[in-house]
């Protein structure tokens, strides 16, 4: 196998090699079965074995409680921009949403094209450099739901805390940190998360939802797009995106390997510390644009003194095998993303290359 490099990138993850070399190992004959795990019917033992332990997986791990289904779909958090609405919205009832950059925008976009929508907070007029203070949320008391994103991958910024809603069910995208660190699940009305950032390849979606909630699906929703279709057929309604669930399995295993949520939180706190302090120590020749309250342990921000050394920095970094540093095209800059599987050793490499090229280029 050639050396495998540093992959930065918002997006799809890397992934653990431990699960990369299982899958590598049965992808052409499944434990003896003659053929792949990926030929076999999903209504097959083999699939259903595979399929049940990554749900019974996500609610050990992420200590989801009895009262929560865990559903496992297809369409990204694009798709949930809509489903969301579609099952969630009650009629006379508006939707309610704090706005902090571009993926919150994008459901907002949606919802409105569906119902009634009130963005009850926004940092747009200051770039989305800070996530809101749990005292300047306050959903209306009779809001249909209250929808957050808890980390903008764009913009670096994370929520260390969530509000309290009360009767109000809390609707959470979580697709760049979820399972990053231990979170009360009962407090949710809803999460969502693609499966790409830290529980495995793009092609599943998860969605955690209040059993109780599951009764706002109308009856006259497409089959696909009703949370009523999927929870009762353990999500195998269709077929389902076998490979992506096969892999969740195995990221799960590993996550279970290495100490569970608080492992994964130590890893993220070990690995932003260190890129953070390079930052930070730099005498301000690298910045982050982000509040420190509000920093992203996920997706860390910077920027260098001009948009010249910006490129040369990606290009060296390139050559130095560390992958998708380069900021969304939308802001520009750097972007450095830390996903469950970066080992501290990549954070450890590039912040060795960072003080080495200010060094050469200061």
């Amino acid at each position: 196998m050639s050396k495998r490099i540093f992959n930065f990138a918002a997006g799809p993850c890397t992934l653990p090699l431990s699960a990369l070399e299982k899958a590598q190992a049965e992808f052409v004959d499944y434990q003896g079965a003659g053929m792949s795990l990926f030929e076999m019917s999903h209504r097959g033992k083999q699939y259903d074995a595979v399929h049940q332990a990554a749900l019974s997986g996500l609610r050990e791990v992420f200590n989801v409680p009895q009262t929560h289904d865990i559903l496992l779909l297809q369409g990204g958090a694009t798709l949930q921009f809509a489903m969301v609405p579609m099952n969630l919205m009650v009629e006379g009832k508006t939707a309610e949403f704090v706005n902090t950059g571009a993926w919150a925008k994008k459901a907002i976009s949606d919802a409105k094209k569906l119902g009634s929508v009130k963005v009850i907070w926004t940092d747009e007029a200051n770039k989305f450099t800070r996530m809101p203070r749990l005292d300047e949320i306050k959903p209306s008391a009779d809001a249909a739901y209250l929808h957050i994103t808890s980390n903008e991958t764009i913009g670096g910024i994370e929520m260390s805390e969530y509000p309290s809603t009360g009767a109000v069910p809390l609707v959470a995208d979580m697709s760049s940190h979820i399972m990053s660190r231990p979170i009360d699940v009962a407090k949710f009305g809803l999460i969502y998360a693609g499966a790409q950032k830290n529980l495995g390849p793009a092609g599943a979606t998860v969605v955690i939802i209040r059993k109780e909630l599951l009764a706002r699906s109308k009856d006259s929703l497409p089959a696909y797009l009703s949370y009523q279709t999927h929870a009762p057929e353990a999500s195998l309604y269709n077929t389902p995106p076998v490979f992506s669930i096969y892999m969740m399995k195995l990221f799960l295993d590993w996550v279970k390997e290495n100490g569970g949520l608080k492992g994964m939180e130590t890893l993220a706190i070990q690995r932003s510390d260190i890129l953070y302090n390079a930052v930070d120590n730099s005498d301000g020749w690298y910045r982050c644009p982000v509040d420190k309250e509000s920093r992203s342990r996920m997706n860390l921000v910077f920027r260098l003194p001009s948009e010249e050394l910006e490129k040369k920095f990606l290009d060296e970094a390139s050559k130095a095998e560390m992958s998708g540093l380069k900021g969304h095209r939308s802001v520009g800059g750097c972007r450095a993303s830390m996903y469950n599987a970066m080992p501290v050793s990549g954070a450890e490499r590039l912040a060795a290359f960072m003080a080495e090229f200010r060094k050469r280029n200061a």
